[in-house]
C-alpha cells in the first residue's frame, strides 16, 4: 500500500483561512461507509443522524498558546519556540527556529523580558529541551505572550484565540486543536443531549506530528508520533454501556477515535487509564469500538486520510473528496465537516 494511493487534487483557494462566524453553520457531507453515497447538509443538521442511546465521544483537550516569538540574547533577529510537551514546571520539549543558531546554551528573551529561556539540550530528532525563567504563574505568562500554533497551511492571523478552541475545551496540553469539535456550539450540544444521546469526554493532547507529512513511499514504513491520552472510568463505562446495548459509538474527530481504539482490548472493551499512544490506523485495520466518525477534510497523503479510508474504504473516501472539491467545500482545520456512518 503506497502513500501516493491517498492523494487527491485540491485547489489552494479551498483551504479555509478563517473560521466561520457561526460554528455550526459550516457544511456537512454525510458519507455512507457501506455504499459510498453522499448527502449534503449544514452541520447543525447532524442531529438527524444521532439516535437516542448513541454515545458521542468528544476530546476535551485545550490548545495552549504554544508559539512564542522572541529574540536571542545579544542579537536582534527574531526567533521562535513552539512548545510540544511539558517536562517539568520550567522545562519543555520544543521546536525552535532558526535551528542552526539555537544550540545548547542559547538564551532567549520574550516580550519585555517577562519571560526568558535557555536551550538545555538538543535531542536526536532536532527538538530542544528549553528551560524557562519567569515570575508569577506560568499559564498567565504564556497566555499574555504566546500565540495559537496554527497549522502551516493557515496564513491569516487569528483574531480571536477562542476560535481555535472547542467550546468544551478543558485540559490544557495540545499544540493543535481537535478541529472536528470546532463545529459544535453549546446550543447544539444541548440539543443533542436532549435527544437522548450520551455525550462523554476523553482527552488526547494533539501534537504537531499530526501535520507532519508522511515521507515514506510505503504506508507501513511510516512511524507515528506519540500523544498522551486519558480515559476516565466514567467515559469507559459510558462507551461500554452503549456497545453492550447495541448502540453506536460516534467519535468527534480522529483524536477521539485514536483514544478509544487505543484504550480498547481486542474484545472491544474500553479500559480506563492514561498513557502514550502511537496507534496508526490505515486500511485493513479492524475497528474495535468506533461505529461512526465526525471529522474534517484532511490533507492529501496524510495519516488522517488513511484513518478515514480505513473506516469507509479508500475508493469511497477519495470519491467523496472529489465531490467536496466539485461542490466547493472548505478544507482542513477551519473547513467543513464530514459524517461517516
Amino acid at each position: 500500500m503506497l502513500v501516493s494511493d491517498f492523494d487527491y487534487d485540491l485547489p489552494k483557494e479551498l483551504i479555509a483561512q478563517d473560521p466561520l462566524a457561526d460554528r455550526s453553520s459550516s457544511r456537512l457531507m454525510v458519507l455512507d461507509k457501506e455504499t459510498g453515497a453522499v448527502e449534503h447538509h449544514v452541520f447543525r443538521e447532524v442531529t438527524q443522524y444521532l439516535n437516542p442511546g448513541d454515545c458521542l465521544v468528544i476530546n476535551d483537550t485545550k490548545v495552549i498558546p504554544a508559539r512564542l516569538i522572541g529574540t536571542r540574547e545579544g542579537h536582534t533577529g527574531e526567533c521562535e519556540v513552539l512548545l510540544l510537551k511539558r517536562l517539568s514546571d520550567t522545562d519543555w520539549e520544543a521546536l525552535v527556529r532558526p535551528g542552526k543558531k539555537l544550540r545548547e546554551g542559547a538564551r532567549l528573551t520574550f516580550g519585555e523580558g517577562q519571560l526568558k529561556a535557555e536551550v538545555r539540550e538538543v535531542k536526536p530528532d532536532g527538538n530542544r529541551v528549553v528551560r524557562f525563567f519567569f515570575d508569577g504563574i506560568w499559564e498567565e505568562v504564556l497566555d499574555a505572550l504566546g500565540q495559537m500554533p496554527l497549522p502551516p497551511y493557515i496564513t491569516h492571523r487569528l483574531q480571536d484565540k477562542n476560535r481555535y478552541q472547542t467550546v468544551y475545551a478543558k485540559h490544557e496540553g495540545s499544540a493543535a486543536a481537535p478541529t472536528a469539535g470546532l463545529h459544535f456550539t453549546e446550543e447544539l450540544l444541548a440539543e443533542i443531549a436532549a435527544k437522548g444521546v450520551i455525550i462523554t469526554r476523553v482527552t488526547l493532547h494533539v501534537g504537531l506530528g499530526t501535520f507532519r507529512p508522511v515521507k515514506e513511499e510505503e504506508v507501513t514504513d511510516h512511524v507515528m508520533h506519540t500523544e498522551w491520552y486519558q480515559v476516565t472510568e466514567e467515559a469507559a463505562a459510558a462507551i461500554n454501556a452503549a456497545k453492550a446495548a447495541g448502540r453506536r459509538v460516534i467519535c468527534v474527530g480522529t483524536t477521539s477515535c485514536r483514544t478509544v481504539e487505543s484504550a480498547a482490548d481486542e474484545a472491544g472493551t474500553v479500559h480506563p487509564g492514561s498513557g502514550e499512544t502511537s496507534i496508526f490506523i490505515y486500511p485493513g485495520y479492524r475497528f474495535k469500538v468506533l461505529d461512526a466518525l465526525i471529522t474534517n477534510f484532511h490533507l492529501p497523503q496524510s495519516t488522517l486520510i488513511m484513518l478515514v479510508s480505513a473506516l469507509a474504504g479508500r475508493e469511497h473516501v477519495l470519491a467523496a473528496y472529489r465531490e467536496a472539491v466539485k461542490e466547493r467545500y472548505r478544507f482542513f482545520s477551519f473547513g467543513d465537516a464530514m459524517l461517516i456512518h
